[in-house]
């Protein structure tokens, strides 16, 4: 990028029909409501507080929610896994940055309770433990999973222990709610982002 060299030149590609993937297509082929969180970032400035599921294009108002499936790992896997890599035309499921055995779902203790958050914590394998870029791609992939998921679940998205040379501070900054935000005010950032996310669309 911007002239200078990659970190990984030549990265570790995985077979892509080997990737674990439940992606559910309607009738049309078309995705589904998960993936209209995407269209947030592709067409707005960012919302934490936006709720993917109250778009006009899918608004039914006939349906039963009790009867939606509760989302579960491989969900969440297939709504990051697509991700392009910004060094690479490649998915960060095919470079294994990202990989289904480091997404975790807990359930809150009180199921109850209308206000209980379900944390989903998914951890992110660079590949290269000098990756100058970790924290964009960490930054892409807490975007994707706050803007696609019901407002009900908290996102942590950290590098994992040992893969990364920085990952202490890296995961500093993607857990500051605040620095995102702002970080998401840079023009140049969201451009990153929004090549990086284009293949969700797809």
């Amino acid at each position: 990028m911007s002239g200078r060299e990659m970190d990984n030149a030549n990265p570790t590609i995985l077979n892509i029909s080997e990737l674990p993937s439940r992606r559910r297509k309607d009738k049309d082929g078309v995705d589904g409501p998960e993936d209209f969180g995407i269209q947030a970032i592709m067409m707005a400035k960012p919302s934490y507080a936006m709720d993917p599921f109250y778009l006009s294009d899918y608004s039914d108002t006939d349906s039963d929610d009790s009867s939606l499936e509760p989302i579960d790992e491989q969900e969440v896997y297939d709504l990051i896994a697509p991700i392009s890599d910004p060094e690479h035309p490649l998915s960060l499921a095919s470079l294994g940055v990202v990989k289904l055995q480091d997404v975790h779902l807990t359930s809150p203790s009180d199921l109850t309770n209308p206000a209980a958050l379900t944390r989903v914590l998914v951890e992110l394998t660079p590949t290269v433990t000098h990756c100058s870029l970790a924290t964009v791609i960490g930054l892409g992939v807490r975007v994707r999973l706050e803007q696609a998921l019901p407002p009900s679940y908290r996102v942590e998205v950290r590098i994992k222990e040992g893969t990364h040379s920085s990952a202490a501070e890296v995961n500093k900054q993607l857990g500051d709610k605040e620095r995102v935000a702002a970080a998401l005010e840079n023009a140049n950032l969201m451009g990153i982002l929004k090549k990086m996310m284009k293949p969700c669309m797809e």
